[in-house]
């Protein structure tokens, strides 16, 4: 291997469980890692990145052993190391960033305490307490966060999602490592904090030579952060090759179906194309290809034999087929003809409508409790929703996206304004009176394992709204009901007598849309269905509700922070900043004429799956402001680069810039 690797590992295979039976997490993973360099692991959940990081730091579960191989990190193996030894090389040598920075910071410890701990552990240069707290302040200021001395007595859960994260990476770098293991950074952030996030690992890199091992199933941040790419699939590595060659022509048929799964607005209209079946149990022993079932390119040979590795260490790929056939991947990729949103046509047919809507928490202290203010997490938002359309709702988190989803179904009762629905006013009806439109307004929860009882049947969880709403005779009735609902989103009628733990992701959203659909909705709340998917899982799930869209002329309020998801699905796209729409139109003219300052940092935050687009994203810089204490006049003016003092006066009035097209800004004029 090149004398340049800092990380090298050989041959590296985890085995978890039942040694007779065991889970074979990695097997037989090689790949090395260089001085100051960026390797993307890359791959679906389930396919052993995770594992392999926590293998490389001897963190494994109980049970847990590394088999074969050797991790050697500065000519050391790491396998050979005492666990007392080992304490010096976690955190020093090798950092580390877990995906959920809430789970992975003490709540009852202040943030300054928690990187004084990684400080006393691995930095002998500072002692005193006096010290300890200045260098922990220091580190705050090094990855950005303001005024680091208030915040180093702070609690995480006063900290914002890019602060912790934040916060994760300064305990990260207390140690000074030499590779910092990054497990999925950015992927419950919005598009602003992401861009912030991956900003940072890029300036600290460059200030401190670090290398990274950055762990992710978004081709965007591969593209903009990666070197090298090492795609997994079941536990092995399949592919290896430089970030560009990865992007222009992909070699292993897996890494193909990973691009044509992408959304985007040039394949609106069309269906994505979806990668059919699941990751293989790794308890199989693997005799031929692990992707051969799921593979739209086997032949006989597949069926006999392992995959030979084609190419060399640093540039190849685990397949029979000799010829990449880059030819054809790329020819998935012809732009297909962008159908023309027919928003300002189906106006009229509009029947869901926001108006004035306005959701304000009271803040109250002391003994008594009295109000002494109100978090205004929705504040004076109008909104219409055509009947078969799609409105994405967008905006960083805490802009007041899921507050609006909530209250226009009246599981949040709103301040004021008005929920029109078919000509009724939502706001006005009891609870008795809300529970006959129950049937008709139905929400698709972010995470659905929380959304689901895991006690729960799976066909007594769907059929609970039929319960609700007195459909079905009988049990009899419903079960059958339940079966075509499975069928419509494409399970098996036999999932009905499983629990939700017994399927995957996707298959657990599947079962909530079924569950949605169950009381024959006019209309539902997607709050973020995708963002913690997978790219292939992303994309069935699209799919069936585009296909749900147009066979039963459904209307979805689409709350997300994915712009290309939005690209594909919306007809109309209405921004959102600190409670107040800011920007609303078509989704071609909100892509192709972003008016509101906001609009464009939004869209400019987004990182593509183009490694020649590198460095041309820009960050929105700065924190949103609480809403219990917006700034005056426009709430954007902090942040905006057009800002002046006619900003802070007064809230801007609405700018028309065509039938579908507004605008709340005083640099944009009709």
């Amino acid at each position: 291997m090149s004398s340049e690797a800092i990380l090298k590992v050989d041959g590296l295979s985890t085995h978890l469980g039942n040694p007779s039976l065991p889970v074979r997490a990695v097997d037989d993973v090689s790949f090395e890692l260089h001085r100051g360099k960026t390797l993307a692991l890359l791959g679906e959940s389930g396919c052993g990145k995770s594992m392999t990081a926590l293998s490389l730091m001897r963190l494994l579960p109980a049970g847990g052993i590394i088999a074969a191989g050797d991790v050697v990190i500065d000519e050391q193996s790491v396998l050979e190391l005492t666990e007392s030894e080992m304490r010096s090389v976690r955190g020093g040598k090798i950092g580390m960033i877990f995906q959920e920075p809430m789970t992975s910071l003490n709540p009852v410890m202040t943030v300054g305490q928690q990187i004084i701990e990684s400080i006393r552990l691995h930095d002998a240069d500072f002692i005193g307490s006096k010290q300890l707290q200045q260098r922990a302040v220091a580190l705050l200021d090094d990855v950005g966060i303001p005024d680091p001395q208030r915040r180093f007595s702070e609690f995480p859960h006063q900290l914002s999602g890019g602060m912790k994260q934040r916060v994760m990476i300064a305990i990260a770098l207390a140690g000074k490592p030499e590779v910092l293991i990054a497990d999925e950074p950015t992927t419950a952030l919005d598009v602003t904090i992401q861009a912030q996030v991956l900003d940072l690992l890029r300036e600290l890199q460059r200030k401190n030579g670090m290398s990274i091992l950055l762990i992710t199933h978004d081709l965007g941040v591969v593209a903009e952060m990666a070197d090298e790419v090492a795609v997994m699939y079941a536990g092995q590595v399949i592919e290896r090759s430089d970030v560009t060659t990865f992007f222009t022509a992909p070699r292993h048929p897996y890494s193909q179906k990973l691009f044509d799964s992408l959304p985007s607005r040039h394949k609106r209209g069309a269906q994505l194309a979806m990668i059919e079946g699941q990751v293989p149990p790794l308890t199989t022993k693997f005799k031929r290809c692990r992707f051969i079932d799921r593979c739209e390119q086997k032949n006989e040979a597949c069926e006999h034999r392992l995959p030979p590795w084609q190419g060399d260490e640093l540039q190849g790929y685990r397949c029979v087929l000799s010829d990449p056939t880059a030819s054809k991947h790329a020819a998935s990729h012809t732009p297909q003809t962008d159908t023309k949103s027919t928003q300002a046509d189906s106006r009229q047919d509009s029947y869901l409508k926001l108006d004035n809507l306005k959701v304000h928490f009271p803040i109250k202290k002391g003994v008594l409790k009295r109000t002494v203010g109100h978090v205004r997490a929705v504040d004076g938002v109008d909104l219409e929703i055509p009947r078969g359309k799609t409105l994405a709702l967008v905006g960083e988190s805490g802009c007041g996206k899921t507050t609006a989803g909530k209250a226009l179904l009246q599981l949040i009762r709103p301040t004021d304004g008005a929920v029109l629905y078919d000509g009724t006013d939502l706001t006005t009806l009891s609870n008795k009176q809300l529970r006959s439109k129950r049937s008709d307004l139905q929400i698709i929860f972010q995470d659905p394992v929380s959304s689901m009882n895991p006690r729960m049947l799976v066909e007594d969880i769907i059929a609970e709204g039929l319960v609700a709403q007195n459909i079905g005779a009988n049990r009899k009735e419903r079960s059958q009901i339940v079966a075509d609902l499975l069928e419509k989103v494409g399970l098996p009628a036999n999932s009905a007598m499983r629990y939700p733990h017994e399927f995957s992701g996707g298959q657990r959203q599947r079962i909530c849309i079924a569950r949605a659909l169950a009381v024959n909705p006019d209309v539902i709340v997607c709050d973020e269905p995708t963002s913690a998917l997978d790219v292939s899982v992303q994309a069935q799930i699209l799919n069936l509700l585009k296909q749900l869209q147009d066979t039963l002329q459904l209307s979805y309020l689409f709350i997300t922070h994915d712009i290309s998801v939005v690209s594909y699905l919306a007809h109309e796209v209405a921004v959102m900043y600190l409670g107040k729409i800011v920007e609303q139109g078509t989704m071609e003219e909100i892509f192709d004429n972003p008016s509101h300052p906001y609009t464009r940092s939004l869209l400019e935050a987004v990182p593509v799956p183009d490694p020649n687009a590198k460095g041309e994203r820009t960050a929105l810089q700065g924190d949103m402001p609480s809403p219990a204490n917006p700034p005056p006049g426009c709430h954007f003016h902090p942040r905006c680069p057009l800002a002046d003092e006619s900003c802070k006066k007064a809230y801007p009035q609405e700018v028309t810039l065509s039938d579908t097209h507004r605008v709340f800004c005083l640099k944009v004029t009709s």
